[in-house]
């Protein structure tokens, strides 16, 4: 399966944008993705019109088992980010037109 590297939507983007020198089309990639850790980092929500939401969730510590030993351990709780693609995300990643 292919996958997209930072790389790969640096040179993206300093080709479908234009007027961008390879290094300015990294420097804005890479403060893109510093504001989106940013506010990530700070417990606030992102929503991008037409592509999705981007959640930092709380979980609860809780009792989980160790599967080795069998013993009841504590799984501290921890911080998740959870994702949810806009309907207009869905349709296009299913072949359906865009809403």
């Amino acid at each position: 399966m292919a996958r997209m590297t930072k790389a790969d939507i640096i040179e993206s983007v300093y080709e479908k944008v234009g007027g961008f020198s390879k290094k300015e089309a990294a420097e804005i990639v890479e403060t893109v993705f510093n504001v989106v850790k940013e506010t990530l980092e700070r417990g606030e929500k992102i929503k991008i019109s037409g592509f999705g939401n981007f959640v930092v969730r709380d979980k609860k510590d809780r009792m989980g088992r160790d599967t080795q030993r069998s013993e009841p351990i504590l799984i501290p709780a921890r911080r998740v980010l959870t994702f949810k693609p806009s309907q207009v995300l869905k349709n296009i990643l299913n072949g359906l037109p865009p809403v």
